[in-house]
């Protein structure tokens, strides 16, 4: 699965999808235009921090302020519309090593509590970069095997 395919599944076809498996290249591409989106739109506020600090005296810093404002919004919004993909591919990237998607809650919860917060965000990134489990398991069809992933585009 290419870059263009990755966001297209994520952010359309299975925007609130929890059941099924996502493979590496679905989850690993989608986390690539998940943090490039992020990084990006994060420079631009800074852009407009920068600007707003080193506006002189006699100019107006209203428009830029709210500029600032504007693109923290955006910024917020942004982040919110790819959280929700971004949980459901890492819990079918969890499904596909044939683990349950509860999983992630707890890497999300443990990855927040000090001492064991970077062991539990480790693990879950271990999880995400190991090969799925092959053929069918509980969680559904192996979605590397060409059968199953013509059936998507028929």
């Amino acid at each position: 699965m290419g870059f263009k395919e990755a966001v297209r599944t994520c952010l359309r076809e299975k925007y609130f999808t929890l059941s099924g498996r996502a493979s590496r290249s679905e989850y690993w591409w989608f986390i690539l235009f998940h943090w490039s989106v992020l990084i990006g739109l994060f420079l631009l506020f800074l852009v407009f921090v920068g600007l707003e600090a080193s506006v002189v005296a006699g100019y107006s810093a209203d428009n830029l302020a709210t500029a600032t404002i504007i693109s923290m919004v955006v910024l917020g919004l942004v982040f919110l519309f790819l959280f929700i993909p971004s949980i459901t591919a890492q819990v079918r990237r969890f499904h596909d090593r044939n683990l349950s998607g509860w999983w992630v809650l707890a890497v999300i919860i443990l990855s927040n509590v000090p001492g064991i917060g970077l062991l539990a965000t480790i693990a879950g990134l271990v999880v995400a970069l190991l090969k799925g489990t092959e053929g069918d398991n509980k969680y559904g069809p192996d979605p590397l095997r060409a059968e199953h992933s013509a059936e998507v585009f028929a």
